[in-house]
């Protein structure tokens, strides 16, 4: 049986603490212990250091960069060493040359300086597998929080401008008294097989030779097994019969919670929707084992870390029951 949690952003069991985000006591004792430290955002890229195995980078809470942070941290939690918060460093600049390409994941590194050379901000798609739980699960939080606010400065109720409360986790509408929570969109992600086959599919700018499972968000008054169905419909023009959930995992790109389902396609016949994606296609087990093998003739390995790549790998080995 595969054991879901496991799967990258799947959890640490960290203890968010919540009853003291509206403690202002608390949280001004917290900021100011010692113990608590801040992790740091650019872009939402976590800073980092390390090489094979990557780590976030935890500073003291008066740091300088905080200098650039143009509203209090975070509230992250509390773990076995003490609190901890994020920044988001707003307004630093980094220099010319370390700025972000144009590429499908930014692989562009940036240095705060004064931090040693190991010390970079790094695209979060890219380490993700190289995290431990519990950082992976405080960057993903962190890093979810900070577009949701960059994207909700107004309240949707009356259009005035909002202010952070709660310790980052609510904005507040100081004109209609309107309260605000952090969004997460659910997403339905979808095993659907054929006999001894899979569909995949390719939306359009994606990579050459990247394919995933069929996905899409759901709907309002929808159960998610009517969103399996639907979307693989919409997108590929296939009819799916028996749907059965498997597990899920938090998506922070920027903020999704992936649900993972299997369903069995009542035909093979594709019709694809170009609007939706770009093409699918049947997979055999057999060609998905070259996949991911890397000796596939056109069809790259999934994206380690992503929940496709975690059914897909367990379907394979016969786990997912």
């Amino acid at each position: 049986m595969a054991n879901f949690e496991a799967v990258t952003f799947g959890g640490s069991g960290l203890d968010r603490a919540a009853e003291l985000r509206g403690d202002e006591s608390a949280l001004r004792a917290a900021l100011t212990d010692p113990s608590s430290r801040c992790i740091a955002f650019w872009r939402e890229k976590p800073l980092v250091s390390g090489e094979d195995a990557k780590q976030l980078v935890r500073l003291p809470m008066n740091h300088a960069v905080s200098e650039y942070s143009i509203e209090r941290p975070l509230f992250l939690g509390r773990d076995e060493e003490g609190f901890v918060f994020a920044h988001n460093l707003e307004t630093w600049e980094p220099e010319a040359q370390d700025l972000p390409g144009s590429d499908f994941v930014d692989l562009t590194l940036q240095h705060f300086p004064g931090l040693p050379g190991d010390h970079q901000f790094e695209e979060l798609r890219a380490i993700m597998t190289r995290l431990n739980p519990r950082d992976a699960e405080l960057a993903a939080t962190a890093r979810s929080l900070f577009a949701w606010h960059r994207t909700h400065g107004f309240c949707a109720k009356c259009g005035h401008q909002s202010v952070i409360t709660q310790a980052g986790w609510q904005r507040d509408c100081p004109a209609c008294g309107a309260k605000h929570f952090p969004r997460t969109d659910p997403v339905v992600i979808m095993l659907i097989t054929h006999g001894n086959q899979v569909l995949v599919g390719r939306s359009p700018g994606w990579p050459e030779g990247m394919y995933s499972l069929l996905a899409g968000f759901l709907e309002p008054g929808e159960t998610p097994e009517a969103a399996v169905r639907r979307e693989v419909y919409e997108e590929a023009g296939i009819r799916v019969g028996d749907v059965s959930y498997l597990g899920s995992q938090p998506w922070a790109f920027p903020s999704s919670l992936m649900l993972g389902f299997e369903g069995e396609a009542l035909g093979t016949d594709i019709s694809i929707d170009p609007v939706e994606i770009e093409e699918a296609i049947w997979v055999s087990r057999e060609a998905m084992m070259d996949v991911f093998a890397g000796t596939h003739p056109t069809i790259k390995r999934p994206r380690n870390g992503a929940i496709a790549h975690f059914i897909l790998k367990n379907w394979l080995e016969d786990c997912l029951d």
